[in-house]
């Protein structure tokens, strides 16, 4: 299995993440761009930990001096690996319908007999990539089945063949081949009966009482049905809470839901708290995360700012403090 750390490891914090996923018993790990693979080098084999971002050919020599195993989609790539000093473990992707990288599947066997052949190169691994393996079962299997398929006509040892994402692990693990790649079940979402790796908080940084028809925010979106108490915390869009979230949703307060309120600021919300009985400065807020017999998950999260869980984990600011606990 490679742990997908890629984007900060979703969020997490890609170097304690991946500790724990190779801990867990992840065999390799999977990033987008070489930057992400030098934070993790060290951890594994360099062969172990696969770039699967698109690179130019001006960076082969960077690529190949990292001595990670490297995804390969077009022919302008591969020749500029060729001539490398030692030979690049390579992984060819093939596209088989979901359209972002990869070779098509009748310029694969050319492609892959150049990668084997060239002295500095080396094929380590072919794959693919299923586009909708969380919703449409027939779409995947014919992915996989092109796959399959193309992979047989390549005239050489294709050697680790893999094709499933989470979704793809998940609902189809027939199609496991040689490796999957998770990325975001590791991190316990998307995933059914997991357990949450991560919870979002902040404080609360002021409070006043509001009467009837007092307006909060920018844009006076909300308006006060009566007189209400409002409680201001310390994070915002800059710190990933999307501007979708305007009067969507609900934020933990002394383990009870709380409304979020108004427009969304760059470094703060505001919240409802009439119905929550204490609330006081310094109070923890929960954005995502338990709070008593509460609790506020990511993908809840993602279906009120009109995105996917992904996007809320990836989008948590670089100024949100991230503690790690074993």
């Amino acid at each position: 299995m490679f742990a997908v750390v890629k984007a900060g490891g979703y969020g997490h914090g890609a170097v304690p993440v991946a500790h724990a996923a190779l801990e867990g018993g992840a065999t390799g790990l999977a990033v987008a761009t070489l930057e992400e693979a030098a934070q993790i080098r060290g951890l594994v084999d360099a062969e172990q930990i696969l770039v699967m971002g698109g690179l130019l050919p001006a960076q082969a020599r960077t690529a190949a001096a990292t001595g990670c195993s490297v995804a390969v989609s077009n022919r302008e790539l591969a020749e500029a690996l060729a001539d490398s000093e030692r030979p690049v473990p390579v992984h060819l992707k093939i596209d088989t319908g979901m359209g972002r990288f990869g070779c098509a599947p009748e310029d694969a066997p050319a492609l892959a007999q150049l990668i084997d052949e060239s002295r500095g190169t080396r094929l380590a691994g072919v794959w693919t990539h299923f586009a909708k393996s969380e919703s449409d079962a027939d779409t995947t299997r014919r992915q996989f089945e092109l796959f399959i398929d193309t992979v047989s006509r390549l005239g050489v040892s294709p050697g680790m063949r893999h094709a499933c994402n989470s979704a793809g692990a998940l609902n189809h693990p027939d199609f496991a081949l040689d490796a999957v790649r998770c990325g975001i079940s590791i991190y316990g979402c998307e995933w059914p009966g997991a357990k949450p790796g991560l919870a979002l908080r902040s404080v609360v940084t002021h409070l006043k009482t509001v009467e009837k028809g007092a307006t909060i925010g920018y844009g006076s979106l909300w308006r006060a049905p009566g007189q209400a108490r409002v409680a201001t915390v310390a994070i915002g869009y800059a710190d990933g809470v999307h501007r979708a979230r305007a009067n969507r949703g609900h934020v933990l307060v002394r383990g009870r839901r709380a409304p979020l309120i108004g427009m969304i600021s760059m470094d703060a919300i505001t919240l409802d708290v009439s119905e929550v009985p204490g609330v006081q400065l310094g109070d923890t807020a929960t954005l995502i995360g338990r709070d008593g017999d509460q609790l506020i998950t990511a993908e809840e999260v993602a279906q009120w700012s009109d995105t996917i869980s992904y996007e809320v984990l990836t989008s948590i600011g670089p100024r949100v403090e991230r503690r790690h606990v074993e």
